[in-house]
């Protein structure tokens, strides 16, 4: 039993942790407040009960591979798809104190994903010394989608996924002690969207001194990489077409039509919006409240939080070809590195940066963007892949890395020195294979 400042919350004992599921961290987004930052959530009426994962998002399901066979044959893929999304999860080792705090924002393209796929798990972390919390956050239209009518009622519109995820912040640095963590120590990591995510977080005045570190997984960058700086006017434009689509004359109409329909017609804008983006584009924009710039020219201003990183990214991530020999080829791989140099360069500590390259077993698909997930949360045993002794020992040597940084700053265990931070004058870079 737990106390925190929106009252008693129950959770699984598992022995030697405590695991706790779908902790609501903000009110549900429905209704009057679709399209709306998050609210702070109500107090709970006697104890919560906390042993369930909660609805994720209004999402597509399945995938195409190697993703669909490893990670969306999961039950919980079956679960009701919700705007009441809004929640978090947390693993803790038994009678905590004063332990790291591992933030994980999870991947999809802004589009999909939740906090609880079968990949993620905390255990291992718990098992470090490490209290681990999962969140989800507004996906998609829910989550991105801006408009002059939402901009005139609010000041700005779009980025409500990602003030979610700053409430889910901000829940766990006025909580967290309770479950035995550290409000000083929390790490912000995230893969894919959720490292575009974290680049987000370290990006913006509205996460104060919330962040003591960061990880960003094939998604974190500079000078090149996946990021995209999306003016507001532009994601505007996109919502005047899905406005089109609607087929409605005033917000109250866009608020008032059911989320399953919703959902339904964004097929159709997407298709009409997609060519014109010429890429993704429900993404954090530039609105002059949560970003006052594009994520490069807040780094040249210095404009992010002077605090440890690590960065990386996989041999076969996203954007690489076969023909790409020279690892420097490779967009984010050379945009991790110019990212370590960059904070060299501003006179911060440099990053540790990794390079994930283990070939998976099973199949012919390589060191692919999110392999490197299995093997980060500890999870081998829940994926189909016939893996072999040396992938447990380096699941294992990549969780010590990972918690390590949690815990000190620097990857390295006591005493240990191999891994080196990347420099101008020595770029290295830790494979991971």
């Amino acid at each position: 039993m737990i106390q925190t400042k929106y009252g008693k919350v129950s959770g699984i004992d598992h022995g030697w942790y405590e695991e706790y599921r779908g902790i609501p961290y903000a009110k549900a987004p429905v209704g009057e407040l679709r399209w709306k930052a998050p609210q702070e959530p109500e107090p709970f009426e006697g104890v919560y009960d906390a042993t369930a994962f909660q609805a994720k998002c209004w999402q597509r399901t399945g995938s195409s591979p190697p993703w669909d066979k490893d990670f969306y044959d999961d039950p919980n893929f079956e679960k009701p798809l919700s705007e009441d999304c809004l929640y978090l999860n947390i693993w803790a080792p038994k009678e905590a104190s004063g332990c790291p705090v591992a933030f994980w924002i999870h991947g999809g393209a802004f589009m999909g994903g939740s906090g609880a796929e079968k990949e993620f798990d905390g255990a291992e972390y718990a098992r470090r010394g490490v209290i681990f919390v999962s969140i989800q956050y507004r996906l998609g239209i829910f989550g991105f989608l801006a408009h002059p009518w939402l901009t005139e009622e609010s000041g700005f519109s779009g980025n409500y996924g990602i003030l979610d995820q700053i409430a889910a912040l901000k829940w766990v640095y006025e909580n967290i002690e309770a479950f035995g963590g550290d409000p000083d120590n929390i790490t912000v990591f995230g893969q894919s969207a959720g490292a575009m995510s974290t680049q987000t977080l370290i990006s913006t005045p509205l996460t104060g001194h919330m962040i003591a570190k960061a990880i960003l997984q094939s998604g974190g960058s500079y000078g090149v990489g996946l990021h995209r700086d999306m003016p507001l006017k532009e994601e505007e434009s996109y919502g005047k077409i899905f406005e089109e689509v609607l087929g409605v004359s005033f917000l109250k109409e866009m608020r008032e039509i059911p989320a399953d329909k919703l959902f339904e017609l964004s097929g159709a804008f997407m298709g009409k919006a997609m060519p014109l983006a010429k890429g993704l584009f429900l993404t954090p924009n530039m609105d002059g409240r949560l970003l006052s710039g594009g994520y490069y020219e807040l780094m040249d201003k210095g404009e992010i939080k002077d605090i440890p990183y690590m960065v990386g990214s996989t041999k076969d991530d996203i954007m690489v070809s076969p023909d790409m020999k020279d690892p420097m080829e490779r967009p984010l791989y050379k945009g991790s590195i110019a990212f370590s140099e960059k904070l060299e360069a501003l006179g911060r500590k440099p990053a540790f940066v990794y390079s994930f390259e283990r070939d998976l077993p099973g199949d012919a698909q390589g060191a692919w963007h999110s392999a490197e997930l299995w093997y980060m949360m500890g999870t081998l045993g829940r994926c189909w892949r016939p893996w072999e002794e040396h992938d447990y020992v380096l699941s294992a040597r990549m969780l010590d890395c990972w918690t390590n940084f949690m815990k000190t700053g620097d990857p390295n265990g006591a005493g240990e020195a191999a891994w080196r931070p990347c420099t101008k004058a020595d770029p290295f870079v830790m494979v991971l294979d």
